[in-house]
């Protein structure tokens, strides 16, 4: 979210899942929402029969693909070609929208020297995408006055991820499809609270509210409500941790709903790391991957067993009501914090979960207005900063957080890794619509399992047909760092050179070929959508 936060003062979903159905053009780009959020796609779909047109980027052939008006099949890892090229035509036949431009942003001159050289011609060159899909783009694009633009980490996943991010913002600017209704940037969000984990802190670099670590008066207002001293310097990011584990300079990790020993690249570097911890403690409701390596396990409680409230991906603080009575010895997070914060020798003493969305309040202004009666029976959107406030459906209607939105010149660079003879192949990760995660809870399920068994290996048929594989053969998948044997799927949702691994299966983790040193500068995302691989029948 670094680059959002940098173009706008806020790192979230723009606007509302219930304003999709208005949008007169819907663009996504890094996201298998079909499989991977269902519920967003059926919006998407009903906006559809209203007359909306999808585009649709993508390396793979996504389900929602079928539905859409149009599909451009780009190059994994050369988003910023596409968005550049598009953003050329877009310029160059007058779409872009001089008075949002000249009233409501910044940078916009430098940022359009760097588009020269991005003609239509150059972004097939790079991306593969025909020219005439690029111009056919930017038109439905640019003549639109109600764009929604969704992605996810299909956009974020890569060493130049921020960069990404900011041409998709410049994007969205360029157009004046931010500020109002039925428009936006719109990461949609991949569990059920990340977005709520986002906002109350859950990175190295912000306290709740995006409100900086470095920042003295931010540090100040904490510290006098807590009681303690803060500290100034941001931390270090999760792969940064692993790094530091396996040379010895991280001594002890406390995870919580967490299992990086499948979902971070390198796994076998990952579990190398976790092993050399003098102490490694996991809190989570099954024993994953990475609780198997602990010296203690939390038993934590599932969403049903405790109170409390989740945010999901357009901001929306709901209620979570305890239903039912958690098993065995298994407790609620906050009450492990507590006490684990009395142990260290600070007393967090809070009567019940509601006085911690009180304290919420109290030190973040956007959540001033919320409690616990306003979203009895529904949620509301942050910033409400008042109790007769209600809430806000679409975000910058009067302006950004940090002023004026900032144009950022970005010029394309390839993925670190490259295939080359070696390593022939481009495989790019990702999810399947049975399976979740790191089927923690899922493959548990049997129903499940029935439809989604076991790990596979999608290939183009071409590349099948020249490596003499059919479909159910056993493959053997090999990169720089390791590699896995698995079923192939011949089909044509990859094109030809690039092959698709979802991450969900244990037997065959496909995060046992990616790569954790080809990392994006600014907020430290391993390229897990891009890795070299080869390919030979087992």
């Amino acid at each position: 979210m670094a680059g959002l936060a940098a173009v706008f003062g806020t790192g979230a979903m723009t606007n509302s899942l219930p304003e999709i159905e208005d949008n007169d053009v819907i663009f996504i780009i890094g996201s298998n929402t079909k499989e991977n959020h269902p519920i967003v796609a059926l919006r998407m779909l009903k906006a559809v029969k209203k007359g909306a047109k999808i585009i649709i980027a993508d390396p793979r052939k996504v389900p929602l693909v079928r539905h859409s008006a149009l599909w451009i099949q780009q190059k994994p890892g050369t988003d910023v070609a596409l968005l550049n090229s598009m953003m050329h035509v877009i310029v160059k036949e007058g779409m872009a929208d001089e008075k949002f431009i000249k009233e409501r942003t910044e940078g916009y001159d430098e940022f359009l020297k760097g588009l020269d050289e991005y003609t239509p011609e150059y972004g097939e060159k790079i991306t593969g995408v025909p020219k005439e899909k690029i111009i056919e783009a930017a038109r439905m694009y640019g003549k639109s006055d109600k764009v929604g633009t969704f992605y996810t980490m299909g956009i974020t996943q890569h060493s130049h991820g921020t960069e990404n991010v900011y041409s998709l913002a410049n994007l969205v600017m360029l157009t004046g499809n931010i500020g109002k209704r039925s428009t936006g940037l719109n990461p949609l969000r991949g569990q059920n609270n990340v977005q709520g984990s986002s906002d109350m802190g859950g990175s190295p670099v912000n306290l709740p509210g995006y409100q900086s670590v470095t920042d003295e008066k931010v540090r100040e207002k904490f510290e006098i409500e807590w009681g303690t001293n803060l500290p100034s310097k941001p931390g270090i990011t999760a792969i940064d941790m692993m790094h530091e584990a396996e040379v010895g300079k991280l001594k002890a990790l406390y995870i919580m709903g967490e299992n990086p020993a499948l979902s971070d690249p390198d796994i076998e570097h990952t579990k190398k790391a976790l092993k050399n911890l003098d102490l490694l403690i996991v809190q989570d409701i099954f024993l994953t991957e990475t609780a198997e390596l602990a010296h203690v396990v939390l038993p934590a409680v599932t969403f049903a067993e405790k109170n409390g409230t989740f945010t999901n991906t357009d901001r929306r603080v709901q209620r979570v009501r305890k239903a039912v009575e958690p098993p065995g010895e298994a407790k609620e997070d906050s009450w492990i914090i507590m006490e684990l914060s009395k142990k260290f020798g600070y007393d967090m003493n809070y009567e019940n979960i509601h006085k911690v969305f009180l304290e919420i309040g109290k030190l973040w202004p956007a959540f001033a207005g919320i409690d616990y009666s306003r979203i009895r029976k529904h949620g509301i959107q942050w910033p409400c900063p008042t109790k007769d406030h209600k809430g806000t459906p679409y975000l910058f209607k009067d302006g950004f957080l940090r002023g004026k939105g900032k144009f950022t010149a970005v010029k394309y660079r390839p993925s670190e890794e490259q295939p080359d003879q070696e390593y022939p192949f481009i495989l790019t990760t990702g999810r399947e619509l049975f399976q979740y995660h790191t089927g923690t809870m899922t493959r548990r399920v049997k129903a499940i399992n029935e439809i989604s068994s076991g790990p596979y290996i999608e290939v183009n048929p071409d590349d099948a047909k020249n490596l003499s594989i059919e479909a159910g053969n056993n493959v053997c998948v090999t990169s720089r760092r390791g590699s896995i044997t698995l079923k192939a799927k011949v089909s044509d949702r990859p094109d030809k050179g690039v092959v698709f691994i979802p991450f969900h299966f244990k037997e065959a983790a496909a995060n046992v070929l990616t790569n954790p040193k080809a990392l994006d500068p600014v907020c430290k995302i391993p390229e897990l959508k891009v890795c070299a691989v080869t390919i030979k029948k087992a």
